[in-house]
């Protein structure tokens, strides 16, 4: 477990994006994270980074509004505004809503990594962002976090949900726990396959 805290130890924030002006270009791979406000992606993302701190955690949700660059070595990833939160204005929604849109429509992300809660049964933002993923094929790992809050078999049964409801395997769908770190080696091996196939389409291009 050490060795994989360590694997992304010197990860280090970039910029925060508030347009595609701003939208970091890279010759490494980018990997999204998305989720519903309050869902743990930044949690997530500093589990994976083994440090506390490198992404901001908040208890108040929807303070991800731009588009968080971070340098974790052989990629980049791109944290993205939650959506589905309710206390914000119809405004700031929209305007969430348009830079996600354009995020994806400039094609500047490899791979999705989509966070639910594992306690739940995905949201209709949830399903919709899937949806959206997969018409403009751009391929994605579920991730349900907060998984030390289910019992093994509570966990299985969950995942199975998920992987329904997202239309996917349940081999897609990866349980993880910021707090115990479970599920890190497994979000290690799909990370490996992503930087696989990222530079295997490097070699083929003309």
């Amino acid at each position: 477990m050490e060795e994989l805290l360590l694997k992304f130890s010197n990860a280090k924030f970039i910029i925060s994006a508030a347009d595609k002006s701003q939208f970091v270009k890279s010759d490494k791979p980018v990997i999204a994270v998305c989720g519903k406000s309050n869902v743990g992606k930044s949690s997530f993302i500093n589990m994976l980074a083994g440090r506390k701190k490198l992404a901001k955690v908040s208890k108040d949700p929807g303070r991800t509004r731009l588009v968080n660059y971070f340098d974790f070595g052989p990629f980049i990833l791109a944290d993205l505004p939650g959506y589905g939160y309710a206390s914000v204005s119809k405004q700031e929604k929209l305007k969430w809503a348009r830079l996600l849109e354009t995020f994806f429509a400039e094609r500047c992300a490899d791979h999705v990594f989509a966070l639910c809660d594992i306690r739940h049964k995905p949201t209709a933002d949830d399903l919709q962002m899937a949806e959206y993923l997969y018409y403009n094929l751009i391929p994605f790992t579920v991730i349900a976090t907060k998984a030390d809050k289910l019992s093994r078999a509570q966990i299985a049964k969950s995942v199975q949900t998920v992987a329904t409801a997202y239309k996917c395997g349940a081999g897609d769908v990866l349980a993880t726990s910021s707090e115990t770190r479970q599920g890190l080696d497994k979000v290690h091996s799909k990370i490996d396959s992503v930087l696989e196939i990222f530079e295997n389409k490097s070699k083929n291009l003309p």
